[in-house]
């Protein structure tokens, strides 16, 4: 993916979180999209760490934002690959994440993976 098209997809990404916008955070991804972190592990007590489809994904994150309702986040860097998109940002409890999007033909992110410091 571009470099141009990286970047634009992590500011309108971060735009929506920071606006608590769910509907248009999810409309990033495709309905069977998989995600994993070591949040879901944390929170849920799923092992894996890994939730799949958009409406289970979507409960967490409703879930997440009532307990967070001053969550912001920054970007500090944006990189790509091919079909792929990490966003190195200033995430929540005063952690950096790094997430990683895989995108599929349609420009839809249907696996996620985010690490933290």
């Amino acid at each position: 993916m571009p470099i141009d098209s990286a970047r634009q997809f992590a500011e309108h990404w971060v735009s929506a979180w920071n606006r608590h916008d769910l509907e248009d955070v999810l409309s990033h991804y495709t309905d069977d999209f998989e995600m994993t972190t070591p949040m879901i592990q944390k929170l849920l007590g799923i092992v894996t760490g890994t939730l799949k489809g958009k409406k289970a994904v979507g409960d967490y994150w409703k879930a997440a934002l009532q307990k967070m309702p001053d969550l912001k986040f920054s970007i500090i860097d944006v990189t790509s690959g091919v079909n792929t998109v990490s966003v190195y940002y200033n995430a929540v409890l005063g952690k950096r994440a790094i997430e990683t999007f895989f995108f599929d033909s349609d420009g839809k992110v249907f696996k996620a993976v985010a690490t933290y410091s």
